[in-house]
């Protein structure tokens, strides 16, 4: 592979990895949610993040060009392997919980995907176009629960400033970028990282201030998932998810 290309894989296995991990923590709430309609709904959005998982990575295998595929990227890593973001990561825990979570994912993943729709590589633009509609939805799902939540009742603002003070700590992480990524923002491949941050930051001030929630000051920003230091709960994520495969090589639906 070229510097390039070697830049692109691993943008491409950041990306899809985001998507694998997140959306293996929503299907969690498969049949658990808080009543009918959001547990179809939040069923959905994990199914959007499959989705794009399956396309990401199955891209990162093209250019791997070693005979594997997206399932083998997916199920046949360990966990030291894994790209994604540390938040995406994190457990569930209440609903207020998930939903902060998911709107500090989802912003950033709005604006990524919409800046991602102008790369000069057109297998990324095609996944970004198509990403970015189902994107749309999940920050708007997730913004209106924020508001919901954060301005509802007194235990609900409680809750929800708590999985906001939790999850904090690890957003800048959000914007850690693989090895060679500056090479594919001067190539106009990938969007400018910092221009993403801009855009996330001034929507989640926006979301807080009318939530009546206080974003934390000074804190302590977690980093390590680009370089294989993950929380422990990627690991027993990964034993359920990878368990068929591993118990069973090669099997196909």
């Amino acid at each position: 592979m070229t510097t390039l290309d070697k830049a692109k894989y691993e943008l491409c296995l950041r990306l899809g990895d985001n998507a694998l991990i997140m959306g293996h923590r929503l299907a969690e709430w498969c049949g658990h949610g808080p009543y009918l309609e959001e547990d179809i709904a939040l069923t959905n959005i994990s199914l959007d993040y499959i989705g794009l998982a399956g396309n990401l990575l199955g891209y990162a295998a093209q250019i791997q060009n070693n005979g594997k595929n997206e399932d083998h990227l997916a199920y046949l890593r360990n966990e030291f392997e894994y790209k994604n973001a540390l938040i995406t990561e994190q457990p569930n825990g209440d609903f207020a919980q998930t939903m902060v979570r998911q709107f500090l994912v989802d912003t950033f993943s709005y604006y990524f995907y919409k800046e991602l729709c102008n790369s000069a590589d057109d297998m990324l633009k095609g996944i970004a176009e198509k990403a970015v509609k189902e994107e749309e939805y999940h920050l708007r799902h997730s913004t209106e629960w924020m508001y919901r939540l954060g301005d509802g009742t007194r235990e609900s603002n409680e809750r929800a400033q708590n999985a906001l003070n939790d999850l904090w700590m690890f957003t800048g992480d959000i914007f850690d970028m693989p090895q060679g990524y500056h090479e594919l923002e001067s190539a106009k491949v990938a969007p400018e990282i910092s221009k993403v941050k801009q855009s996330w930051e001034t929507k989640v001030k926006e979301v807080m201030q009318i939530a009546c929630l206080k974003i934390p000051e000074n804190a302590y920003m977690q980093k390590g998932s680009l370089t294989g230091a993950h929380t422990e709960h990627l690991g027993y994520i990964l034993t359920e998810m990878q368990y068929v495969q591993r118990a069973f090589p090669n099997s196909e639906w």
